[in-house]
C-alpha cells in the first residue's frame, strides 16, 4: 500500500512547474512534498499557516513547532514565512494558489467532488476543501483507485458534495486521467495493469486518449 501512495505522490510531482504556488492536502497528497524535482522551484502553501513548506523531516531532526496541515513533522524553505489562519485563508480564497492536490472519498465524471460524510462517521469533516477547489486554478485528485474494491470514480458520487465541477484531473497507481467535457479521458496507464483492469475499477466510462502512454515514475 505505501508503496502504491508512493507511486501516486511522485508522479502528482511532475505537474508542478517553476514558480507555481501549491497546496497539498491531508494524507496521501502531503507526500508530493518528498517528490518534487530539484530542478523546479515550487512554493508549497499550508493551510495551517505558512508558504515554504518543505519535505516531511527526518527522524530526530523534527521541529517540534513546526507540522503541515496534517499533524506531520516538516520541513520548511529558506523563504518560508509564517502567518494566521486569516492570511492563509485568504490566500486561497484570493486565488494565489495555482494547484491544489487532495484526496477524495468520490470524484464522478463531471469533474465534481465529494471528500466528506457526516461528522463523526468517517471524517470530522471538509476541513479547508471547499475553500481549496474553488480558490485554486487546478484541482488534482490523488488517491488510490478503489476503497476496499469499491470504485471511487463514478458516473455521479452519492456523498455529499464537496464542491461541482472543480476537478480537472485525477492521479491513482493505476493511470493518470483528465476531466473533459466529454468525460474522463484516460492519459497514461501504469504498465502493472491493462485497459481491462483500469476499467473494471472504474464505474463510468473511461474515454481512452488516442495519445495513451505508460505512466510516468521516473
Amino acid at each position: 500500500m505505501a508503496d502504491l501512495k508512493e507511486r501516486i505522490a511522485a508522479r502528482t510531482a511532475k505537474e508542478f512547474y517553476d514558480g507555481c504556488v501549491a497546496n497539498l492536502g491531508i494524507g496521501l497528497p502531503t507526500m508530493v512534498a518528498n517528490y518534487l524535482p530539484d530542478d523546479v522551484h515550487v512554493v508549497l502553501h499550508s493551510e495551517n499557516g505558512f508558504i515554504g513548506l518543505g519535505a516531511e523531516a527526518e527522524t530526530g531532526r523534527e521541529q517540534v513547532d513546526l507540522i503541515n496541515s496534517g499533524g506531520v513533522y516538516v520541513q520548511h524553505t529558506p523563504e518560508a514565512h509564517f502567518f494566521d489562519t486569516a492570511v492563509s485563508f485568504g490566500i486561497v480564497r484570493g486565488g494565489h494558489v495555482d494547484i491544489t492536490v487532495l484526496g477524495a472519498m468520490e470524484v464522478d465524471e463531471h469533474g465534481n467532488l465529494a471528500n466528506w460524510i457526516i461528522p463523526g462517521k468517517m471524517v470530522a469533516g471538509m476541513g479547508g476543501a471547499m475553500d481549496l477547489v474553488t480558490g485554486a486554478k487546478k484541482v488534482i485528485i490523488s488517491m488510490l483507485h478503489t476503497q476496499k474494491g469499491k470504485p471511487k470514480i463514478l458516473k455521479e458520487c452519492t456523498l455529499p458534495y464537496t464542491a461541482l465541477g472543480v476537478v480537472s484531473m485525477i492521479i491513482t497507481e493505476m493511470g493518470v486521467m483528465e476531466i473533459t467535457d466529454e468525460g474522463v479521458v484516460l492519459k497514461e496507464l501504469h504498465p502493472d495493469y491493462s485497459l481491462e483492469d483500469i476499467k473494471a475499477a472504474t464505474e463510468c466510462e473511461l474515454i481512452v486518449s488516442p495519445d495513451l502512454k505508460p505512466m510516468a515514475e521516473e
